[in-house]
Parts: structure tokens; C-alpha cells; sequence
């Protein structure tokens, strides 16, 4: 059975949004359906979407793994970014948040060696 896979992130201001998550994820979106929405797949059938819905921005909390988090976090940050946080669980796995304008966590998790 395919399986495609979209996580939505409710935003007030759609242009400021779609700048920001273009510095994060470095890329622009991989299709915009409508004026309203911005899409960006992250692997294969895996998608990650901001959407215009100023009354539910602020709320939305999503980690993707990486194989490597710390040449991701190098990445965003040669963009001009830093995660607002840093956790650390057993076994060395790492988890890099960062918040965008309306407080949208988005965090990049891995282990790190």
C-alpha cells in the first residue's frame, strides 16, 4: 500500500512563513497548490506543509530524524539560524528545535557520535 505522509503548520503571516521555512529546510517549497499553502517534501512521500490559518498558528510541534543532525544544524546554520534549544536523551540522541514567527516548534533529532 503507498503511503504519503503531510504535516501541516498553521501560520499568520504566509510570506514571512514561507521565508523562514525556506532557510530552514533550504530549499524553496517543492509545489504551492494555492495562495494560501506551501509544500516541501523532506524525503520520499513525506511532506512538511505551512498553511494560512492565523487561528491555529502557534501550535504545531514536529521532529524530523536525520542521519546526520549535526551537519543538518551546520547547515541551518550557515543560513543564519540557531535552534532556540538543545535536548539530550540516552543512548546520544540529540534534538535541535527551532520556533518559527508564530512559535511553531520544528526540531531536527539523531544521535550524535
Amino acid at each position: 500500500m503507498a503511503l504519503d505522509f503531510f504535516a501541516g503548520i498553521p501560520v499568520t503571516d504566509y510570506a514571512a512563513s514561507q521565508a523562514w521555512y525556506e532557510r530552514l529546510l533550504g530549499s524553496p517549497p517543492a509545489f504551492q497548490p494555492n495562495e494560501r499553502e506551501a509544500v516541501w517534501e523532506l524525503a520520499e512521500h513525506r511532506y512538511v506543509y505551512i498553511e494560512l490559518l492565523p487561528e491555529h498558528a502557534g501550535h504545531a510541534m514536529h521532529t524530523a530524524f536525520v542521519d546526520d543532525v549535526v551537519a543538518r544544524v551546520g547547515q541551518i546554520a550557515e543560513r543564519g539560524m540557531e535552534p532556540s534549544r538543545r535536548e539530550t536523551y540516552p543512548e546520544g540522541v540529540n534534538k535541535f528545535v527551532y520556533r518559527d514567527p508564530d512559535g511553531n516548534e520544528f526540531g531536527f533529532g539523531g544521535v550524535v557520535a
